[in-house]
């Protein structure tokens, strides 16, 4: 495999694909202008410390071809397998939401709000036992008693002629003696 056709900038859209040219910026080891020494290096330490640097740079360009070689190789193994980016990215939210399901944090907040759940239930339910209480206490309240039965007065005089027989009510105008025609769609 000819690692030196790799693209290898990370950061590229075509990582991993085979391009005309090297596309990382190339290690400069002789800084335009030389500096001055640190104080309290030698000659010879500078000099050291300068081709471990290049050593190390080099080393990190290889990686770069390494990885990219390695995530174009992946990306083919993917194709002859069907695996879609779709399907990736399925997976990697499926183990990603797992991941945050046995996470310390979820848990802790998972069992608040369970906790928070349970109190405002039993808080609503006391409310609503109280509720239900005020309203027993005000049906037997004398204000109460006192409209229930100007209630009954005034629906005794609305329905007095069916309960003495007559099915129909009494007419605003006066005249009681015509029955309403039943317009009963029934």
């Amino acid at each position: 495999m000819d690692s030196a056709g790799q693209d290898i900038n990370l950061n590229s859209p075509n990582k991993g694909l085979l391009s005309d040219s090297m596309t990382d910026v190339p290690v400069d080891t002789a800084v335009a202008a030389p500096t001055p020494a640190v104080e309290g290096l030698t000659e010879a330490e500078e000099e050291e410390l300068r081709a471990e640097l290049t050593k190390v740079e080099e080393e990190i360009v290889t990686l770069r071809q390494v990885l990219a070689a390695k995530e174009k190789h992946c990306g083919e193994l993917k194709r002859k397998l069907g695996l879609s980016t779709l399907e990736g990215l399925k997976q990697n939210l499926s183990r990603s939401w797992h991941d945050v399901q046995v996470s310390n944090a979820y848990k802790r907040t998972q069992e608040t709000l369970s906790q928070a759940g349970q109190r405002t239930s039993a808080a609503l339910s006391t409310v609503g036992s109280a509720i239900s209480r005020k309203l027993g206490d005000m049906r037997n309240s004398a204000t109460f008693k006192s409209f229930e039965d100007r209630v009954g007065t005034i629906k005794s005089k609305v329905v007095g002629g069916r309960e003495n027989g007559s099915d129909s009510l009494p007419s605003p105008t006066g005249s009681g003696d015509k029955p309403l025609p039943d317009h009963t769609p029934f």
